[in-house]
Order: structure tokens, then sequence, then C-alpha cells
């Protein structure tokens, strides 16, 4: 299987960051670590996970009984909208840390912008901090609307390395896409088979992946890969776990690239970053 990284930017050098990663959003923390223990063991480098999640002890734990070198394993998480603001930001990042186990993180987020809050240049500003101490290797962002990440931006004079998006062929948010693209940051996907939700029995999609001999997932992911996105897919079924693994082999032609394009209708199964936390839910 060829298993494809993309550079995040960072002032000590690029740090690789798998294309293909797991998910664990949604994974109960009593089932998480059988959950990555497979995705290690199929061959998944990259885990995806978040303080909201409540599951990064158990990640933590499959990580550290894998066998792996920790080197070898890209572990992002994130800060929740209420830990926002720098004091709070530094004592997330630190009970994260504790919960995972870890010395050191790859990639850390904010996992929305949150802009009810009026933090979010704050606490982009506090993980450039908590970079420069070593501790995390690449920083970036989570649900940020272009004018949240020119925010941050503006705060601090750096764009942020990565931003994870909801991101589907019902939903493939070009614009935000083409803004990445002209500053350097990297796109990421998550929903990227939209929770399921009509797309994996929509019949183009079933068209491309016949003609690939794949499944629609397969053919889906494989249209993230072939797009530059980092993706991150979530299961808990063993048989799944390795199905979407083998998206990696997945090689989509330009009529199946057009083909998907036309698919786009602007749905989102997860909130608007403008309208999440917009300042009515504290």
């Amino acid at each position: 299987m060829t298993y494809a990284s993309i550079d995040l930017r960072s002032p000590a050098g690029p740090v690789p960051i798998p294309q293909l990663g797991f998910g664990v959003w949604q994974v109960p923390e009593d089932g998480v670590r059988d959950a990555v223990a497979e995705a290690l063991r199929v061959g998944y480098r990259h885990i995806d996970t978040a303080r909201i999640y409540d599951n990064e002890s158990g990640t933590g734990e499959a990580i550290a009984s894998s066998g792996i070198p920790r080197e070898d394993i890209f572990v992002t998480t994130k800060v929740w909208n209420d830990d926002q603001g720098r004091e709070r930001t530094l004592a997330a990042f630190d009970a994260s840390m504790a919960r995972l186990g870890l010395d050191y993180l790859d990639l850390f987020l904010i996992h929305w912008a949150a802009p009810g809050r009026r933090q979010y240049a704050e606490t982009w500003e506090t993980l450039l901090e908590l970079r420069g101490t070593g501790r995390v290797r690449a920083v970036g962002v989570s649900n940020f609307h272009a004018s949240h990440l020119q925010d941050a931006y503006d705060r601090t004079g750096e764009w942020p390395a990565i931003n994870q998006i909801e991101l589907h062929p019902y939903l493939q948010q070009r614009e935000l896409r083409a803004f990445h693209a002209e500053r350097g940051i990297v796109t990421e996907a998550w929903s990227p088979l939209a929770s399921g939700k009509d797309v994996l029995e929509d019949l183009v999609i079933a068209t491309i992946a016949d003609k690939h001999q794949v499944t629609p997932a397969q053919a889906i992911l494989g249209w993230h890969l072939a797009l530059g996105n980092v993706v991150i897919p979530k299961s808990v079924t063993p048989s799944r776990i390795a199905e979407n693994f083998g998206s990696v082999d997945v090689v989509l032609d330009g009529d199946d690239l057009a083909a998907i394009e036309s698919l786009d209708r602007g749905m989102r199964t997860g909130p608007d970053p403008d309208q999440f936390w917009s300042g009515d839910d504290d």
C-alpha cells in the first residue's frame, strides 16, 4: 500500500502528517482502545481525537500498548470551546497530554472558532506559544471560516498549518479550499463520508466504485486523497477499518473527479461554524 503524507508548516521544519488518518469521534471510552488498536494493526499511523470526545485516555492506552515506536504515530487532539483563552488553553493542553500519556503532541487544534466567545484569535496565539515550547510539533484549527482564519493571521502574522473542516462530496467547500491553497494551509476533512447520509448510496459514487471494483466508501476516500486532503474516516468495525484503509490504493481518473465534483449541494451534517457557540450557548 502507498501511505502518503503531506507536510505541515512549522518553524522547525516541515511536519509530515499521514494523509489518511483514523478518527475517534463518537467512539466511547470503553471501546476506543480496541478501535485504535485495530486501526494501528491494519496500518494507520495517524490518530485524531479531542478533549470533547472523552476518549483521550483510551486512545493513549492503545498507542502505548501497540508496540509501535511513538515517533511513527501522528497524534492530534483539540482544545474545546469552553477552554479557549490563554490560561484555560494552557491548562487544557496539559490535561489532554496527561490523559493521552504523551510527552509531546504532533498536532494541536482549536476545535471550533466559537465566534461568540471572541477568544479564538487569542487562543491561536496561545497555540503558537505552546509550539514554541517544543511540546507540540505543529498547530492548526478546525471548523474555521476564511474570516476566522484571517483574524488568526491578523493577530499573529501566521496562518494555521491546517484547517479541519466538514468536507465530503455533498459539501465540497471549494472557496475555502482555494483560500487554504493560496496561503499554504492544508485542508483536512472530517465527516468525509457525510456520516453515511445518502452519499454512500449515490448512483454516481456507485458507478465509480463499480468501475474501479472498490466500495463506495473507498471511492469517496480515494476522491479526498486525490484532491490532496488529509482525511480521517471513523469506524469501530474491524472490517470497515480495514476497508477504509484500503482507499490508499484507489486511483481515480479525471472523469471520476469531475463526476464527483458535480455532486456538491452544500449539505452540512454538522453545524455552521458561524452559528456554533455563537454566544448564546454559555
